[in-house]
């Protein structure tokens, strides 16, 4: 849901650097803000050139008025609370009232303006990750432009010269603001609609944090060792599935502003790797994949052709990025007997479960847990529990879905004869193969070697 709140009066307006035509103050447009999870519906543009718009996986575009020849937008730098999922929220910092902030809409030509209000406790900058512009726009804190400090609101005025997808995030504290959620997504779209089309355009990108099981704040100096692994600061079951009708042309861009890759992995289909946060990728030199790397500081958007229906796991390939919080030093005891060993640790923490003998499946697991903490796998599907968290979804494909029909279609209709099923007893076993015979030249070696040893006798 959008809302509005002025800001008109309450900052004041320095530019980002020598520009033409500076604005005042009183011009200043309104925030709007964003207080919904979900993924909110596409912004279709209702003059300039036509586009596809992309969904943000829950999140939202950030609306724009025109002035003149000017886009402008407004991004409010601020604390907001995220929920991670149902029922854990974090205190983070980002933009127009969540973390990570909207995505940043464009056509290539565009000259945007884009206003940057402070409400941290601290000073920001803005830097256009990716975006070719002058040096003066590029927001790297006392090297283009002063810091922007609390209460200020800085302008940024540039033309987007290139299509393709970029990022946006501080250069000014960034370990502390960014490892706080301070990011966003920018799409420009190509001024030629009939360039590369696709029916379906989504849009996310990858966070990481260390949140202590029970605690609300992120621990910022953290570098490794994460336990809370995001798309658009939300975990599984939390993230959004990707509704997409038979046969669409489907987009996905990902950006990665964590500190290590993601192999991003689809289930049930080839694509090809379309863009990167350089430009677009020539058709000639792309290749098929099921699984593409995604590295730091980069963006990845694939192009898919989603023709085989069904519900379609959507994940990182690193196996600890698809888990919740947890303690990562626990002792593998698997083949280990716990008997003995629950009855020593119940005489001192009677509440205990000793686990991990068998594995770590925990789907069905129920046990205490500090308030605003995640179980580590969690999720439910048709058939029993998911034993998924963090960076995982879910690419549901259905045929008769409207154009702009985002909602979750709920799960897949297997047609009969189609799931992987028991079997009511074992197949008989099969016969051992007899052993081998001896080659000519292996019975002779061995021959030979009997007569050294009869030899040394």
């Amino acid at each position: 849901m959008l809302s509005r709140r002025g800001f008109l009066g309450t900052a004041a307006l320095v530019s980002a650097s020598a520009v033409s035509g500076r604005v005042q103050a009183a011009s200043i447009p309104e925030a709007p803000i964003m207080d919904k999870v979900t993924m909110q519906p596409p912004l279709h543009p209702t003059s300039g050139p036509d586009y596809r718009p992309v969904v943000t996986l829950n999140g939202w575009s950030l609306p724009w008025r025109m002035n003149g020849d000017w886009k402008e937008f407004h991004l409010v730098a601020e604390p907001v609370v995220r929920e991670f999922a149902e029922g854990m929220k974090a205190h983070l910092w980002g933009y127009n009232g969540q973390s990570p902030g909207p995505t940043i809409e464009a056509v290539e030509g565009d000259k945007l303006r884009i206003f940057v209000t402070n409400k941290l406790p601290e000073h920001t900058t803005v830097h256009w990750h990716g975006v070719l512009l002058p040096s003066g726009m590029d927001g790297v804190g006392g090297l283009n432009q002063p810091h922007i400090k609390p209460g200020e609101t800085f302008v940024y005025e540039f033309e987007m010269k290139h299509s393709g997808t970029f990022m946006y995030h501080p250069h000014s504290d960034e370990m502390v603001q960014m490892a706080m959620g301070m990011m966003g997504m920018i799409v420009v779209h190509p001024r030629d609609p009939s360039f590369r089309p696709v029916d379906r355009d989504f849009v996310f990108i990858m966070s990481t944090y260390l949140i202590d099981p029970g605690t609300y704040l992120p621990k910022v100096n953290e570098m490794t060792d994460f336990n809370m692994w995001t798309w658009n600061s939300r975990v599984f079951p939390g993230i959004d599935p990707l509704p997409v009708r038979l046969n669409d042309k489907v987009r996905v861009r990902i950006g990665n502003l964590t500190m290590t890759n993601h192999p991003i992995h689809l289930h049930g289909h080839k694509f090809v790797v379309s863009c990167t946060d350089g430009g677009w990728v020539p058709e000639s030199a792309q290749w098929p994949e099921t699984t593409t790397d995604v590295p730091v500081g980069a963006i990845r958007a694939f192009d898919v052709l989603a023709d085989n229906p069904g519900d379609w796991a959507f994940h990182c390939h690193k196996s600890h990025h698809t888990m919740n919080a947890m303690g990562h030093d626990m002792r593998n005891m698997i083949g280990v007997s716990k008997k003995d060993l629950a009855k020593a640790v119940g005489r001192l923490a009677p509440d205990a479960m000793v686990m991990g003998s068998t594995g770590m499946a925990m789907g069905e697991m129920e046990m205490p847990a500090p308030d605003n903490t995640l179980p580590m796998m969690t999720g439910t599907g048709q058939f029993g529990p998911i034993e998924m968290g963090g960076m995982f979804t879910v690419m549901k494909i259905r045929e008769g879905l409207a154009r702009d029909d985002y909602k979750d279609p709920g799960p897949y209709d297997y047609p009969k004869g189609t799931v992987a099923y028991k079997v009511d007893a074992p197949p008989a076993e099969a016969p051992r193969q007899n052993k081998p015979k001896e080659s000519a030249k292996q019975t002779e070696m061995k021959a030979m070697k009997g007569m050294k040893g009869m030899k040394g006798m």
